[in-house]
């Protein structure tokens, strides 16, 4: 049991790890960002696009909203750990981690999301 725990801390570090290593090329520090890691063929991501350029254009100045296409660089899709697209990454002001969300996300969860990410101090 104890053997199981202490692998599962283990691949919890290293995977974080990756993720740390390919945040630093998306996430801006001092802004909220959001990284939509999906497909432009991907039928849920098509859906989600539109959402996506409408909060890059609401959250102007205040959130990044990133898109990658896994499909087209597979090996981004590896450093972030993403096992299904889409895959929604939120991160606070800080460059940390806060949500992650797998699958199709509506705009009014992606903008309540957001909007507590920045009202945090």
């Amino acid at each position: 049991m104890l053997k199981k725990i202490a692998l599962a801390m283990i691949m919890s570090v290293f995977c974080a790890g990756f993720a740390n290593a390919a945040q630093a090329d998306y996430v801006e520090k001092g802004i909220v960002t959001v990284i939509d890691l999906g497909a432009t063929s991907c039928i849920p991501c098509k859906m989600m696009a539109p959402i996506l350029e409408k909060l890059k254009e609401d959250y102007k100045g205040r959130a990044s909203v990133v898109f990658i296409d896994v499909w087209k660089s597979p090996e981004i899709g590896k450093e972030f750990g993403i096992t299904s697209i889409p895959t929604q990454i939120f991160y606070n002001k800080k460059g940390l981690e806060a949500q992650r969300h797998v699958g199709f996300l509506d705009e009014e969860s992606m903008k309540a999301i957001l909007d507590q990410l920045l009202a945090e101090q």
